[in-house]
């Protein structure tokens, strides 16, 4: 594997070794075969090597996920593309009342593996229908997974662990991620290296041999590097520890082998790009909070996106998206709050 292998070439690669090995996986969506290869060219070269399986959709996100869906209770292995992702809702009621129902509602269990690929976030200057964050709408629905793409994640990986499962998942993939490099054999970056923790490797970067930290943060992919950049600032200026963990699957997550890292922390600060409300940040910090009752220093707290849509012009989308700095402000005014009561 390069060292210098882009998030958009993981994925691809994972893709046709998935439609090479297998040949009852398709791959379905709205112009991903060749020459165009999809919005983001996450399937460039695909439909050449494999016509049969590759197919391009009418424009019906409900259409392509319910073919997609009845794909996968038949016993082949079904793979939608949602060109971006605020057009999944169009696709609601097939995932909801179809997909992740049809796991358990004929007297047997029965395998779906079907896989929503999700082209998800901002940072890009599409507009407030084309830069949303929406996993908190799919939160708590019986049998459905969600996970999200990372740069420490291998794309293979995921997809096998996703379909070892035999249950319907979305796979979110921030849009911004697509472009950046993938970190692997344990380093990120001249200062932080990383592991992975737990049967749901989830991915933990730290700076080595500093001590236990004075905060960790935990985001989903698409702000590893935002949390990243933050971590550094406040390491190299305001000289605090911070450490992310940066989970694969979102949900359900078990928080139960991450919280050692959490209670030796002094506060635990939990990211999202996500509004506030019903979020997947709101149930991990009430789990992490629960369950480490009276070893915490203070509560569990969230950042989120502003309430509002997504604006086009850069300067107002960066005020409405969570930036690096908004981490390191709240990091640094939560440090000095429980100083100041201690």
């Amino acid at each position: 594997m390069s060292h210098t292998e882009r998030v958009v070439e993981n994925l691809n690669r994972a893709l046709g070794d998935l439609l090479d090995r297998d040949p009852k996986v398709y791959l379905l969506g709205e112009d991903i075969t060749d020459p165009y290869g999809g919005a983001f060219k996450v399937t460039h070269g695909l439909s050449t090597r494999h016509p049969d399986r590759v197919l391009g959709t009418p424009i019906s996100e409900g259409g392509l996920v319910g073919v997609a869906g009845g794909l996968a209770l038949t016993g082949q292995t079904a793979i939608a593309e949602i060109m971006f992702s605020d057009f999944v809702t169009l696709a609601f009621d097939q995932i909801v009342n179809f997909a992740s129902k049809a796991v358990t509602m004929f007297g047997r269990v029965v395998p779906i593996r079907l896989v929503i690929r999700c082209p998800t976030g901002g940072r890009r200057g599409y507009g407030p229908t084309h830069s949303q964050s929406l996993q908190k709408h799919f939160l708590g629905v019986p049998n459905l997974v969600l996970f999200e793409l990372s740069p420490f994640h291998d794309a293979g990986d995921i997809f096998a662990a996703i379909l070892a499962r035999g249950r319907p998942t979305i796979l979110f993939e921030d849009k911004v991620l697509y472009t950046e490099r993938t970190h692997r054999d344990g380093r990120v970056d001249d200062l932080f290296g990383f592991d992975l923790l737990g049967p749901q490797s989830v991915a933990r970067a730290r700076v080595e041999d500093v001590g236990a930290p004075d905060c960790v943060l935990v985001c989903p992919g698409g702000l590893a590097g935002r949390a990243l950049a933050a971590a550094r600032t406040l390491l190299l200026v305001d000289e605090i520890v911070t450490e992310v963990l940066v989970p694969a699957q979102l949900y359900p997550l078990d928080v139960e082998p991450l919280l050692p890292v959490l209670a030796a922390a002094q506060q635990v600060v939990v990211v999202e790009d996500s509004t506030a409300g019903g979020t997947w940040g709101a149930g991990i910090a009430h789990d992490v909070h629960t369950r480490l009752w009276g070893r915490l220093r203070a509560p569990v707290r969230q950042l989120h996106a502003r309430d509002a849509v997504v604006p086009s012009t850069a300067h107002l989308e960066h005020e409405v998206l969570v930036q690096d700095e908004d981490i390191r402000h709240m990091v640094k005014d939560y440090l000095r709050r429980g100083i100041d009561r201690g």
